[in-house]
């Protein structure tokens, strides 16, 4: 070849546009594993897992689709989906990129077993981390350089790992275990998403994860607003289309033969015709409106020699049976279905909602025999949750309300003030006022909750913070907050009781989830037919994740929830203990406000027309606490007689 002709080529070659290539193609023609993160070490051949290819080539140059959920059983290759697009993006499509996993540890985990691998046995990618060899101190574990482009590794345990930083991609890794809320509140995920604004018509987000508990579960939200894409597969006898399911799945009784049972034909697939099944599948979405991709896939689909037989799974299923841990694990690991704890399925929002009688509120029912209430403190407002309660604690919502307000000012008080101060009728014509008060004081609000309960204008009020241990009781010992001027302890300063809210949150769904089998005039939790709708989704806003062993949102509006445990822990003062009724407490108490009824009654027809109780209480002998006491006590006990019995003593309940 001559000088020119040579000259020729170099040019020709140099001004050839890029060969277009996808993830997948690219992977095949530069990818390699190593023996540090998989079982099948050298070469990356994507028709060992044909599942992938599509996951992957989303994640291309070329590809019109910007977000993706993967929802995943485990060591099905999710992670290398990631990773194979990140070298696809630092070697062909070089950008800014990060990568995020929920806490420090994971994030150096997968370092070590999958990207500094992964560095090591491509050639392509060392070749573009190469390029920058003058900057090479600037490449770190969890930082890389490349031409044209940065990777960030990072984790969601920290906002400030999380803020500052530009990419176009965008991989979030384990989804499900991102925290659900930083210590500054943000929502780190929010946070991510938020990163990619500098790229609006070429970002790539790629969500990855398996499911964690239902109502909780990140990545399953996102496959729920995703196109919901399941992998079809023929079968081999009718060639009929179909997702397997664990429900097709069968067994012999011996769980030695699985099989799987076509849901057109009802013929036995084998397991040896899956290889060819899922050579020619093909993903099918549900929702194909959706401009987000979502990929949901099962342990079924393991190719052999890349995860457990049809057989094993049956075994390790079945031995999940009778343990609830292993279940919820067989269940989200392998199945890549969300856990859903069974008495949680008797407590949702519309079948309690279904469940409400018809009585007014502010008009209490013939069982009641006494009143909590629970206040939850918001910056811009009170929620007020008043609660009637009766023979073997049964609980009556008698009244939830919001006051706008903020509790900085002295209005939403004085307002509460008036609310809590006007007793509620029975339908019997007795008069009950609140025995005791519980008002939360975390939040932006402290000083002023402290001061309000410091004035003691409504009965028994207490200051309260939510506890930190899980295994906290439902109401703490009280600890005296307040100093005097020698800096000693004021015992007429105000007491601080912690609430144990996992105990009394588990109380209550357990109350619900048995009412599910009551009869109406038997249930233990009961509510008017007035309460506003938003009422019912906010009193279950809350899952129970048994991995942290406490209660998270999973709706944004929880206070119906709060302020019942708050009404709860209020029956719990010393001077009430509700919950430790007798029988014959509850005889004792109820045969007062039949006398205070009859006392009304008497009254009424002039009998004692005008007559004022001891205490000058011009509400007259049927208005009670639900001590059983003629008239309102004064709620410090500053004025008037004493009473002799610090609680609802068995002796009389006198005064």
């Amino acid at each position: 070849m001559t000088a020119q002709a040579r000259i020729h080529t170099v040019l020709a070659r140099s001004l050839q546009p890029r060969r277009p290539l996808t993830v997948s193609q690219w992977c095949d023609e530069h990818m390699r594993l190593s023996t540090k993160g998989s079982s099948k070490a050298g070469r990356w051949v994507t028709d060992r897992n044909p599942p992938l290819r599509e996951p992957m080539d989303n994640m291309s140059a070329r590809s019109p689709v910007h977000d993706q959920a993967c929802m995943f059983p485990i060591q099905f290759g999710k992670s290398q989906i990631a990773t194979n697009s990140i070298a696809y993006w630092m070697d062909y499509a070089p950008a800014p990129i990060m990568y995020a996993l929920p806490g420090e540890a994971s994030m150096n985990k997968w370092v070590n077993q999958k990207l500094n691998p992964m560095i090591e046995v491509c050639k392509a990618v060392r070749k573009a981390l190469s390029s920058t060899a003058s900057r090479d101190s600037s490449n770190q574990r969890t930082f890389k350089d490349f031409a044209g482009g940065q990777l960030y590794v990072e984790h969601m345990g920290s906002p400030q790992r999380l803020k500052s930083t530009t990419v176009k991609n965008l991989v979030v890794d384990e989804i499900d275990e991102a925290p659900q809320v930083l210590l500054t509140g943000d929502d780190p995920v929010k946070m991510l998403d938020g990163r990619t604004s500098s790229f609006p018509t070429t970002y790539k987000r790629l969500y990855i994860s398996t499911p964690g508990i239902t109502g909780l579960s990140r990545i399953s939200k996102l496959y729920e607003k995703s196109d919901q894409r399941r992998y079809h597969l023929p079968c081999p006898h009718c060639g009929h289309f179909q997702h397997l399911q664990w429900s097709g799945l069968h067994w012999s009784p011996d769980a030695k033969h699985a099989w799987y049972a076509c849901s057109e034909c009802g013929a036995c697939i084998e397991e040896h015709h899956k290889a060819d099944m899922i050579a020619a599948g093909r993903w099918v979405p549900a929702n194909p409106d959706s401009p987000i991709r979502g990929y949901h896939i099962n342990c079924l689909y393991y190719q052999f020699g890349l995860g457990p037989r049809w057989i094993d799974l049956v075994r390790e299923w079945l031995d999940a049976q009778n343990d609830p841990a292993s279940l919820k694990t067989f269940v989200n690991d392998r199945l890549a279905e969300t856990w859903e704890d069974p008495k949680m399925r008797a407590v949702k929002h519309n079948v309690i909602a279904d469940r409400a009688e018809g009585y007014r509120l502010r008009h209490a029912p013939r069982g009641v025999l006494a009143i909590t209430v629970g206040v939850d403190t918001q910056d811009n407002r009170l929620a007020v949750h008043v609660v009637g309660w009766g023979r073997g604690m049964t609980a009556w919502t008698l009244d939830y309300v919001e006051l706008a307000g903020d509790p900085a000012e002295e209005d939403v008080w004085v307002a509460l003030t008036d609310l809590l101060n006007r007793p509620i009728e029975r339908e019997d014509g007795v008069q009950l006022r609140p025995s005791a008060t519980a008002v939360d004081a975390g939040g932006h609000r402290t000083e002023a909750v402290k001061n309000y309960v410091r004035q003691r204008k409504i009965t028994r009020v207490m200051c309260i913070f939510g506890a930190v241990p899980n295994n906290a009781p439902i109401l703490s010992k009280g600890k005296l907050a307040d100093v005097t001027w020698k800096e000693r302890t004021d015992k007429r300063g105000i007491t601080i009781h912690h609430v144990g809210t996992v105990a009394a949150k588990h109380y209550l769904y357990s109350r619900l989830a048995a009412d599910a089998e009551r009869q109406a005039e038997a249930r233990l939790v009961r509510f008017s037919d007035e309460l506003p709708q938003e009422f019912f989704p906010g009193l279950v806003s809350e899952v129970y994740n048994p991995v942290k062993n406490r209660f998270e949102k999973r709706v944004t509006r929880n206070e119906p929830l709060d302020t019942w445990v708050y009404a709860y822990a209020a029956a719990h003062h010393a001077e009430v203990r509700l919950h430790r009724f007798t029988k014959s407490d509850w005889d004792a108490l109820e045969a007062k406000l039949a006398a205070a009824v009859a006392s009304a009654g008497a009254d009424s027809r002039g009998t004692h027309a005008g007559a004022k109780n001891s205490h000058g209480d011009a509400q007259g002998q049927g208005t009670m606490d639900s001590r059983g006491t003629g008239g309102q006590r004064p709620a410090h006990g500053g004025s008037g007689a004493r009473p002799r019995s610090a609680g609802f003593g068995r002796d009389g309940w006198g005064l």
